[in-house]
């Protein structure tokens, strides 16, 4: 399947984005940290259904999606997101397939959004990381841009069939890579440090009690 072509994204993307801030009020900031060429991951937190759409308003390049193979086998929504420029990976195991794609784009230059939480949050907090984001970005490499999403949860909570007017924040924060590490770190706990640098800066903009605190692990 062809993906879609990115004048069609551009023509629709001020209707969407109207929509956005006449039903969820949504502000955008730090935009400008999203590198206009190149290879980046996109790094958000994950509270809704509508998290993909909602970083992607105005962020004028084609964006590419890791998401979780199941969605791609449910009737009609596989071939729209398939179309929208999401290939599927495997939850709670390795996924060597997902891992060759995502490398492919990334040295081939391109925005890769990856939700490093592995899926939704169930309370609107923000859950434990997974390192496989920081993994592909460290070996591409690739800079990797955290982004903070508040409200969406609000707006669109787990049970709820359709989104409710609320206030929803989107904040792109300044872009980490490798050169962000400490000197000499450990090259296998690199995308631990990385990882924990990303939560870090996501969690500053959210209110403690959105918060999460992940498990304490020794990294070197």
């Amino acid at each position: 399947m062809r993906p879609v072509p990115f004048w069609l994204l551009e023509t629709g993307r001020p209707a969407v984005h109207g929509l956005a801030r006449l039903l969820l009020r949504v502000r955008f900031a730090g935009v400008e940290h999203v590198p206009r060429r190149g290879p980046v991951v996109i790094a958000p937190n994950h509270v809704s259904f509508m998290d993909p759409v909602l970083v992607t308003i105005p962020v004028h390049r084609p964006l590419h999606y890791m998401a979780l193979e199941p969605f791609f086998r449910m009737r009609g929504l596989g071939p729209l997101i398939r179309w929208c420029r999401a290939f599927p990976v495997q939850e709670g195991e390795p996924d060597a397939a997902a891992v060759r794609t995502a490398l492919r784009l990334l040295r081939s230059g391109e925005a890769l959004v990856i939700f490093p939480e592995g899926g939704r949050s169930p309370d609107g907090r923000l859950m434990p990381f997974r390192s496989g984001a920081f993994r592909l970005a460290l070996a591409a490499p690739a800079p990797v841009v955290p982004v903070t999403i508040r409200g969406a949860f609000e707006a669109w909570p787990p049970g709820r069939r359709l989104p409710r007017p609320g206030r929803v924040a989107i904040t792109y924060h300044p872009p980490v890579d490798g050169s962000d590490l400490p000197p000499g770190v450990d090259r296998r706990g690199a995308p631990e440090r990385l990882l924990a640098l990303v939560r870090d800066r996501i969690a500053a903009a959210l209110p403690d009690r959105s918060i999460r605190q992940p498990p304490r692990r020794a990294v070197k």
